[in-house]
């Protein structure tokens, strides 16, 4: 397992589909990972320190996790098959909980904690970006850093 940083999420153009960012801590690897629009800015708000007037799922998850006193300790990206993320939850009694790797990078937002992702899942999805691509990942760096979770509402017909 590697560990990993969330960039940020985006618009893919010209698809309009949300999609998350993490990179390889120790190493030149990206992993994109398309998710819905709900999860884009529920990690938004994470990122943004946004606290909306009433609990996300997420919010509600990190607090019932808090009240029984089982904290988050671990997010594992497992698996990709045919496109498809798979993550795990892994919670301090032990247990551990399959989940859809979007709501496991919103609720490890939530709660600081650690997000690894399996070297196959790097190995298969995962994007290196060599150096003279680093102008690249700075604009998108700058691009995140100026979003807002109302870019990833549906547009009005």
């Amino acid at each position: 397992m590697r560990e990993v940083d969330v960039m940020g999420v985006r618009v893919e153009m010209p698809s309009n589909q949300p999609i998350v960012l993490l990179r390889e801590v120790a190493g030149d690897r990206y992993l994109p990972i398309w998710i819905g629009a709900v999860e884009a800015t529920a990690i938004a708000f994470a990122q943004q320190g946004v606290t909306p007037p009433r609990p996300l799922t997420h919010d509600l998850l990190k607090d019932v996790l808090e009240a029984t006193d089982n904290a988050l300790e671990e997010v594992r990206i497992t698996d990709v098959k045919d496109g498809v993320f798979f993550a795990t939850l892994v919670l301090a009694s032990g247990a551990e909980v399959s989940a859809r790797p979007s709501d496991s990078i919103a609720l490890a937002l939530r709660t600081g904690s650690r997000i690894v992702c399996a070297e196959e899942v790097l190995d298969e999805a995962g994007l290196a970006v060599p150096a003279e691509q680093e102008d690249e990942v700075e604009k998108f760096r700058e691009f995140l850093d100026h979003v807002t979770p109302e870019d990833f509402e549906a547009p009005s017909d």
